[in-house]
C-alpha cells in the first residue's frame, strides 16, 4: 500500500475512534504489520507536528487525533462536558432534592465531596451558605438546564418522569 494512502487511512481511524489505539490494532483493521503501522504512525506525527495546526496526534497510551491545549479553551465552549456516571448520579440527586443541603447529600453519595467540586467547576450546580452558615444548599444552574435540554421547573418535569418510573431511591 502507498504511503500516503496508509497514513490517510490511519489518519481516519485515529479521527473517528473515541480511545486511543495501539499500532497492533490499526495493522490488524488495514491488513498490514504492526511494523509498517508504526512507522505511517511516527511519519503522520511528524505531519501533524510540522503543520503547526490546532491538532496533535498523541501517543501516550496509544494514538489518537486530539486538540491541542493551548485550543482548549474554545473546544470547552462548544463542546458539553463529559461527566463520569457516579457524577451524573450525584447530579440527579441534587436536581431530584434542590435545595439540597451539602451536609445531607454527603450522607446520600459519600463521594459527593469531590463530585461536587467538580460540578462546580463545569458550572452545573452552584452553592450558598444555609441560614445557619453550617453547611451550602446546592442546585442546578442554567447551564445545567442547557446541558441536559432541559425546559421549564425541574420538579414539573420529575413529577413527569416520577409517574413512569421509581426516581425516589437515587
Amino acid at each position: 500500500m502507498e504511503v500516503s494512502v496508509l497514513k490517510s487511512k490511519i489518519e481516519a481511524i485515529l479521527f473517528i475512534t473515541s480511545k486511543a489505539m495501539q499500532p497492533i490494532e490499526i495493522a490488524e483493521l488495514l491488513g498490514i504489520e504492526e511494523e509498517t503501522a508504526q512507522e505511517a504512525l511516527l511519519d503522520l506525527m511528524f505531519d501533524y507536528a510540522s503543520r503547526e495546526g490546532a491538532l496533535e496526534i498523541d501517543d501516550e497510551d496509544g494514538y489518537i487525533i486530539q486538540v491541542k491545549a493551548e485550543h482548549m479553551d474554545i473546544v470547552e465552549k462548544l463542546c458539553p462536558v463529559e461527566l463520569t456516571p457516579a457524577v451524573i448520579k450525584t447530579l440527579t440527586v441534587i436536581a431530584l432534592k434542590e435545595p439540597i443541603r451539602q451536609s445531607y447529600l454527603k450522607e446520600i453519595r459519600p463521594s459527593a465531596y469531590e463530585h461536587i467540586a467538580e460540578l462546580l467547576e463545569q458550572g452545573l450546580i452552584s452553592r450558598s451558605k444555609d441560614k445557619n452558615g453550617r453547611s451550602f444548599n446546592i442546585r442546578t444552574t442554567k447551564k445545567f438546564q442547557e446541558y441536559f435540554k432541559l425546559k421549564g421547573d425541574i420538579k414539573a418535569l420529575v413529577k413527569k418522569l416520577d409517574a413512569t418510573q421509581d426516581l425516589k431511591n437515587l
